[in-house]
């Protein structure tokens, strides 16, 4: 199948910059006066300990913390600018920062679709199938963090399932699921038996990922916190998103919401260095708009590109890796989910997000994963890695000799210079073209999505499991069993 070879994406180009200067320092002086007059509810005791005990006005009968701007920009300096993720095969390992982009799948659908079967409720093997299909797919840098809920199964217990499916059938680093400390130390101590090595390394060699969400408008939950200070602890990334939704969860304005969102992101940051200086950290953008009719969110809209990227300009202002998502609120695989998936996925290049999360496979708002989707987004993703292979031109590329062998109004099929270059000159679609009609309808009438039925079935044929060592696996399956019998499974 015809792919690009698996390597980390680099953005040569320079970031695109909508806000001006003073645009910036007014978006961030609203976030301060949010830090400062305002506060973020904690509701976590001893994050509240800690932050009281670094400098932070803490008001323990509510929650309520305060940052005094000076205290945010000193602790948030700690943080920093690029680290390097080890995966449980060392050829896969990434650089987060920078100019250099890793791109995994959908996350956290609690539906499933493909052309075969319908809309449906996740299953446990649904999960693994699209844990093969990523890994399958040489334009995913990461595997996702539950790419399906696994429906039927316990959901105290399901992270263990996911985390050995992901450290089995996947050889990449992953995100695993922050919902609460013991989450965390479950996916750490896993990776670690995968690697083969201590907690002790772990912690100088991040392996994985979590989302952090704050619970917009400016509350962190416990179990959030809780998962937060694991990874923290452990030396393992988060990424600290806001769930700013114009309108919804934040003031409806972009700026507004901007401000909002860096005044969450910065707040929680400074909170993760206090619980340990230099951890590394990035700062994550999920602002759009909602549709102000039902309430429901958009994404992939002019909004959402603009959030993107002034989210990306601020992220840089404070010298921190960021991360984006490639979304659409599209119920189907159609024009619409193309679209708005284009529009994201621009945004985030030009935004120079380091990560750019649900990558391939995102509907519905981030209620369905979808098969075909999955497909026609590495189509998307490859052909903008493509557009983004430096530019060069040198004597050969003007190919004055190619010119001078073509007669006035012949062509360039036969000549020298085209034969010795067609195999590697352009980008191939991993779905296959139907150039004209006649040859549309001889391949049977088939739409994209389509296509991408047949090709994603292709590839799970084609799947071949990276297994760990027996030793591994046998020390995996022992901690799941062992982990289930315990009544705190999923403790936070």
């Amino acid at each position: 199948m015809p792919q690009p070879a698996w390597a980390q994406i680099e953005n040569p180009l320079p970031p695109l910059a909508i806000a001006d200067e003073e645009q910036l320092s007014r978006i961030e002086t609203t976030a301060f006066r949010v830090l400062e007059e305002l506060g973020l509810e904690f509701q976590n005791e001893a994050a509240l300990e800690i932050l009281a005990r670094h400098g932070a006005d803490v008001d323990r009968a509510s929650g309520m913390v305060r940052f005094d701007r000076g205290l945010v920009r000193e602790w948030v300096a700690k943080a920093p600018a690029s680290f390097r993720i080890h995966a449980r095969n060392p050829q896969r390992n990434l650089e987060i920062g920078g100019n250099r982009i890793a791109c995994g799948p959908v996350s956290s659908a609690p539906n499933v679709a493909d052309l075969d079967r319908g809309r449906r409720p996740g299953t446990f093997a649904d999960q693994c199938d699209l844990i093969r299909l990523h890994q399958s797919l040489n334009c995913l840098h990461l595997s996702g963090g539950m790419p399906v809920e696994a429906l039927d199964l316990p959901a105290a217990t399901r992270h263990l399932d996911f985390y050995r499916a992901q450290l089995t059938l996947a050889d990449r680093a992953f995100i695993a699921r922050g919902i609460g400390r013991q989450r965390i130390v479950d996916a750490v101590e896993m990776v670690a038996i995968a690697r083969g090595v201590d907690r002790e390394r772990m912690l100088g060699e991040p392996s994985l990922l979590s989302v952090i969400n704050i619970n917009s408008p400016r509350r962190v939950d416990r179990e959030m916190i809780g998962g937060l200070m694991a990874m923290v602890e452990n030396g393992q990334p988060p990424i600290v998103t806001p769930f700013t939704l114009a309108g919804a969860m934040s003031p409806i304005t972009i700026p507004g919401a901007l401000a909002q969102q860096t005044a969450e992101a910065l707040g929680v940051i400074a909170f993760a260095q206090m619980v340990r200086p230099g951890a590394p950290v990035v700062f994550g953008a999920y602002t759009s708009n909602v549709d102000m009719k039902t309430g429901a969110p958009a994404f992939g809209t002019p909004e959402y590109v603009r959030a993107t990227i002034v989210g990306g300009q601020m992220a840089r202002r404070w010298k921190l890796p960021y991360r984006s998502s490639n979304a659409t609120s599209a119920n189907f695989v159609e024009a619409q989910a193309t679209w708005e998936s284009l529009m994201s996925l621009w945004a985030a290049l030009m935004s120079h997000a380091n990560i750019i999360h649900h990558a391939t496979g995102w509907m519905e708002g981030g209620l369905t994963a979808s098969f075909e989707k999955s497909i026609l987004d590495a189509e998307l993703i490859d052909m903008m890695r493509a557009w983004l292979t430096p530019f060069t031109v040198d004597d050969d590329t003007l190919a004055f000799e190619a010119l001078r062998d073509v007669a006035p109004g012949g062509h360039f099929f036969g000549t020298a210079h085209t034969l010795a270059r067609f195999e590697h000159a352009f980008y191939r679609p991993l779905i296959g073209e139907v150039r004209n009609y006649e040859a549309w309808r001889e391949a049977g009438s088939q739409t994209s999505a389509q296509r991408a039925n047949a090709l994603w079935k292709r590839m799970l044929e084609a799947y071949v499991e990276p297994a760990p060592d027996p030793a591994a696996r046998e020390a995996l399956d022992a901690y799941v069993a062992r982990r289930k019998r315990e009544p705190d499974a999923a403790a936070a």
